[in-house]
């Protein structure tokens, strides 16, 4: 089951439409309660993933900011020393 979905908003390079469609994924297991529908779900499971990444990739599109892009790896650096402060994760 999904923790987290990621922010894909304003970052360089642009979300790939393998993150969007992740990020799909992820948010239909939370609601759904399932990471593999039963086999009279899967095309009600499969169609909502198709159109909600569809329309987040529109939401993307259309959003502006004045703020710069942010850079992946050190998002990323942060987020694993948030971890690690919070007793999470152990320092490497």
């Amino acid at each position: 089951m999904c923790r987290n979905i990621h922010t894909l908003h304003n970052f360089e390079p642009a979300a790939t439409s393998e993150e969007v469609h992740a990020a799909a994924l992820q948010y239909v297991r939370k609601i759904a309660g399932t990471t593999k529908p039963s086999k009279a779900n899967e095309e009600a499971f499969d169609r909502a993933v198709a159109e909600i990444a569809h329309i987040t990739q529109h939401l993307l599109d259309d959003l502006v900011t004045a703020a710069p892009p942010k850079n992946r790896e050190e998002e990323a650096a942060k987020a694993r020393a948030r971890a690690v402060r919070s007793g999470r994760y152990a320092a490497a």
